[in-house]
This record gives C-alpha cells, sequence and structure tokens, in this order.
C-alpha cells in the first residue's frame, strides 16, 4: 500500500509540482486546495488511483480534521504532510491595513500550526512521519511583506520547534524557502519589477517550482535520515546577501 502525503494548495504554482513528484514518487497525495475545478482536473489527469482531492480551508479547525480524517481513511495513517498553501498582501507597513496582516498571518502561519498540530499525534504514536514546511527566503526581510516576512519567520521558528518535539518520536520536521520561483505569480508582476528581481539574484535567474519539488521529494524519502530542525534554501544564493 502506497504512504499518504498531504499537500496544502496542491493545485498550482509550487504546490501543484511537490503534488505531481510526490506522485512519482509513489506516494498517494491528499491534494489540499479551495480550488474545486483545478483539483478535480487534477484527479482526472493523475489518477484515482494515485490522488485524491478535498476541499480544505486549513484556517478553519472542523475542515483541517476533516481533511486528516479523510486522508487517514486511505490507509490508516500519514507517513508526509507539506505545508505549501500561502498567500500574499504586500504593501509598505504604513499603508498595510491591519486586516491584510492578520489574513496572511491566519493562512500562512496559524494554517500550518493548525495542519501540524492536526498530524503530530498520529505521527507520534506511530514512530514515522514528515513534516516539510514551505517557507520563504523572505522571512529574511523583504521591502513591503512585513505581514508575510513575519509569517514565514513563524513558519521556520514552528519548525524547529516541532523538530524538537517529535525527534524522539521519529518524525522529521524541516522547512523548505523558496525565492524567485518562475510561478504564474511571478510572471504577472510589471517588466521592470521582475527585470530588477532577477538582476539581484547571484544566478541573474529565476528558479522553477520543480527545483522546490526536488527538495521536498528529498526530504520526504523514507531514505532521508538525520535531517531535522533545518531550513533549506531553493533560492539561487540571495539568502546569502549577495547579488544586493
Amino acid at each position: 500500500m502506497k504512504s499518504t502525503a498531504i499537500v496544502t494548495g496542491a493545485v498550482s504554482g509550487i504546490g501543484k509540482a511537490i503534488a505531481g513528484r510526490l506522485v512519482n514518487d509513489g506516494f498517494f497525495v491528499v491534494l489540499a486546495d479551495l480550488d474545486e475545478a483545478k483539483g478535480a482536473s487534477l484527479e482526472k489527469e493523475w489518477g484515482k488511483d494515485c490522488c485524491k482531492f478535498i476541499k480544505c480551508n486549513i484556517t478553519v479547525l472542523s475542515e483541517v480534521e476533516a481533511l486528516i480524517s479523510s486522508a487517514c481513511s486511505i490507509n490508516g495513517s500519514i507517513g508526509v504532510l507539506v505545508n505549501n498553501a500561502g498567500i500574499l498582501s504586500d504593501n509598505v507597513i504604513w499603508k498595510m491595513d491591519p486586516e491584510d496582516f492578520d489574513r496572511v498571518i491566519n493562512v500562512n502561519l496559524k494554517g500550518t500550526w493548525l495542519m501540524c498540530r492536526a498530524v503530530a499525534s498520529g505521527m507520534k504514536e506511530k514512530k514515522d512521519g514528515r513534516i516539510i514546511n514551505i517557507a520563504s527566503r523572505a522571512w529574511l526581510g523583504n521591502p513591503g511583506q512585513s505581514n508575510y516576512a513575519a509569517s514565514k519567520a513563524g513558519v521556520v521558528a514552528l519548525t524547529r520547534v516541532l523538530a524538537l518535539e517529535l525527534g524522539k518520536h521519529n518524525v522529521y520536521v524541516n522547512a523548505v524557502a523558496p525565492g524567485l520561483i518562475d510561478t504564474p505569480l511571478t510572471r504577472n508582476l510589471p517588466e521592470e519589477v521582475l527585470k530588477k528581481l532577477v538582476e539581484a539574484q547571484p544566478t541573474r535567474s529565476m528558479g522553477r517550482a520543480e527545483d522546490v519539488a526536488q527538495v521536498v521529494s528529498f526530504l520526504a524519502s523514507p531514505s532521508t535520515q538525520f535531517i531535522t530542525g533545518q531550513t533549506l534554501y531553493v533560492d539561487g544564493g540571495r539568502s546569502i546577501g549577495a547579488g544586493i
């Protein structure tokens, strides 16, 4: 029986690349997202023997609990959780509405926390599991992203705490921090803005969603041991300050 992996924000962009890679790795992937049309399309494309779409708002406890219950019904346990779902609402702090701060923190940090909380007991009891949180290089600081950067800094801290709490139970918790990745969101940026972002990269290029998926695949593999509490950057070197 295939091990079950849950990926949140799974039907587009980086989440879709991660989910597709885990399907190819032999996992049964639960696609958790709000977009029913895209979820149904992926289910049809990849096959119902490989994946299942479940609509879920990760900020709502009852929906998270229903998601975990449905995922566990597949083979009784969850082997991998990838917390990828996240939102942006950028602005400089003196123009940012408090509601935009709350909304980003609620999805990116609280939603990730709720998902981790929901799987922790089962993984602890089974003494096996992988939790992979998608953070962002932005946690180191980006102008106009006080809400987003704070949420992702929280995800990094959450990852470290859970690694300490769950390590003795053979549950490995790590984060992946993407930088500038070629997604529909970045392609919609004004040309001049995107050009400046690329020029600030040591590699003078954007990464691919598949680059992030590759690292998630490595961390999700049962053969990957003794790595926990870490944040792996997929950012073309931007996190070391080069290119600024």
